[in-house]
């Protein structure tokens, strides 16, 4: 059966009407239970083709009586009102903020008559201002719903992830349109020892209706009814039923993205190929569940490099049809559909993408102080071929190469973390197959380094200052540790694009030695030794063969 599955998969997908987001977030959740340390962890893509890689700044402190903070849209920077300030904020950096609260999301649409063209407050903007002022999970998810409710949502259906160092939830909202100010909501903690993950689709469904660990809007079910979303018992409904309705699109498109998570940490105890038929859209009835129990406690390393799947090892797999050209490019794009003869097809959509502005692994850690234990793991570009480089919540300030306004879209920076990781990324889509591993194995270095032996170091000198009432010293060499190691990686890829130019210029692979350096010849320096031409896969070669124009090189 898989090997139809491919061959079908290469000539693309007919459908007939569905959504699918070109954009596109993904996330995973890992509670405290779920974690080889024992911090809860939230990750996250955001993944957009008008989104700049930095890394967010806001120191916290008092504000005066009066104040007002501004609104401003987050994926347009179009201005859209203001709100009363709160007497004190905390301190956020990316999407985390010193109390160890982080949040992530995904938007998943849902029905559109239901976008309040009124409202201020975008889903951006909800995020941000419950990390200024959010001391817990489930405070930020209050004030998320208050924000809302008094100053009208101004986005599409949205599913946030929420995390402290004790919990971990997840949030599925959607606004009421422009005749009813506010949302209609339903959170739920995630059981310890459990994870969960989303990617632009809605995933809870039905939910207990009297449980604490389950929170949502008094008229979620009543206002489903009288739009005529739902008729059936309250026991009856699913959030997700009503609201953002199941297609092929969201399924293939989105849903199958948090399938490719389980199959990846769940291991034995998810059942990757009972529910496959869901994820690829086939039977839209195999629901999934909305968290599973790993098959082993999950690292940080081991969250990002799910960020890096390309469905490998699957029958969406991304390196493994047509579309991968003759060097296994899981890329495909934009548009993701096409037309032909017709018909309308489909491309896949992984968690690692191309357009991804910033990513990141955030930790929230309670056996350490919150000054250190709040730690974000942040990247800039696409997944797959970039590193996550540690960032202290508590720092004072952020490294230059990731500095809000050092650069932007259309302003290229030498200094720029997002810039200098497109250069080697978009380097690497050349020649996949060989260039991308060798970047991989320079961020894999990286991380393996830093999350099991530079960190867990720091972190204990940093504990034993804030313990022994010395907090501003250990902010100081936080801060130094922060600055100097992102800036050191930064340098260090710098270089490595330059070894990606060297070795791999016009398709060819020049061989290194052991210490890195190239192999020349026994007569000159600048001449290579050992120089190959690799060529391209045999998938590739088999598929250019079946054509009616190949040219066959007869034998002499």
């Amino acid at each position: 059966m898989k090997s139809k599955i491919l061959v079908y998969l290469a000539a693309g997908l007919a459908m007939a009407a569905f959504s699918l987001r070109a954009d596109a977030c993904s996330n995973v959740i890992v509670t405290p239970g779920a974690s080889a340390d024992g911090s809860a962890m939230v990750s996250y893509a955001a993944d957009s083709h008008y989104l700049f890689g930095e890394l967010y700044f806001l120191k916290g402190g008092r504000h005066p009586k009066g104040s007002f903070r501004q609104i401003i849209e987050w994926d347009t920077a179009k201005p859209l009102g203001q709100i009363p300030q709160v007497p004190f904020t905390y301190q956020r950096v990316g999407n985390m903020n010193v109390n160890q609260v982080a949040i992530g999301e995904t938007t998943w649409g849902g029905r559109l008559e239901l976008m309040d063209s009124t409202g201020i407050m975008d889903y951006g903007s909800l995020i941000y201002t419950a990390l200024e002022r959010a001391r817990t999970a489930r405070e930020a998810i209050d004030i998320i719903v208050s924000l809302a409710n008094e100053y009208g949502y101004a986005s599409e259906g949205e599913t946030f992830s929420i995390i402290d160092k004790t919990e971990a939830w997840v949030m599925d909202l959607i606004g009421k349109g422009p005749d009813n100010k506010g949302i209609v909501w339903v959170a739920r903690r995630i059981p310890d020892g459990y994870i969960c993950g989303h990617a632009n689709q809605c995933r809870i469904t039905r939910f207990p209706l009297d449980d604490p660990e389950t929170l949502y809007a008094p008229d979620v079910i009543s206002f489903a009814r009288e739009k005529g979303y739902f008729s059936g018992s309250d026991e009856q409904f699913s959030f997700r039923e009503a609201y953002c309705p199941l297609d092929f699109g969201t399924v293939r498109g989105c849903d199958a993205r948090v399938w490719s998570m389980f199959r990846i940490l769940g291991g034995s105890s998810f059942d990757a190929e009972k529910y496959l038929p869901y994820a690829m859209g086939y039977d839209l009835s195999g629901e999934m569940p909305l968290w599973i129990k790993p098959e082993h406690k999950i690292t940080p390393k081991d969250v990002a490099d799910v960020m890096r799947d390309h469905f490998e090892g699957s029958p969406m797999d991304m390196t493994q049809d047509v579309g991968a050209g003759g060097n296994a490019l899981p890329y495909r794009w934009r548009p993701m559909e096409f037309q032909w003869n017709g018909k309308t097809y489909v491309n896949e959509r992984a968690i690692a993408t191309q357009q991804t502005g910033f990513w990141f692994v955030a930790q929230a850690r309670p056996q350490l102080p919150d000054e250190v234990g709040a730690l974000v793991w942040f990247g800039c570009d696409d997944a797959a071929t970039s590193y996550l480089t540690p960032i202290y919540v508590s720092t004072k300030k952020v490294p230059e190469c990731l500095r809000e306004g050092n650069g932007d879209l259309l302003h290229y920076s030498a200094t720029s973390q997002f810039w200098m990781c497109n250069r080697v990324t978009n380097a690497c889509y050349k020649m996949y197959n060989y260039m991308a591993p060798v970047a991989r194995c320079s961020a894999d270095a990286f991380e393996q380094e830093q999350m099991f032996s530079s960190v867990p170091e720091m972190d204990s000198k940093l504990a034993r200052l804030v313990n022994g009432h010395r907090s501003r010293k250990a902010r100081r060499l936080m801060t130094k540790y922060t600055v100097n190691t992102a800036q050191k990686q930064f340098s260090a890829w710098a270089k490595l694009e330059e070894t990606l130019l060297v070795k791999f210029i016009d398709g060819n692979v020049k061989a290194q030695n052991e210490d890195g350096s190239f192999k020349h010849s026994e007569y000159s320096e600048g001449i290579p030794e050992g120089l190959t031409q690799p060529g391209y896969t045999d998938f590739w070669k088999q598929a250019v063969a079946g054509s009616p124009h190949a040219g066959v090189l007869e034998a002499r």
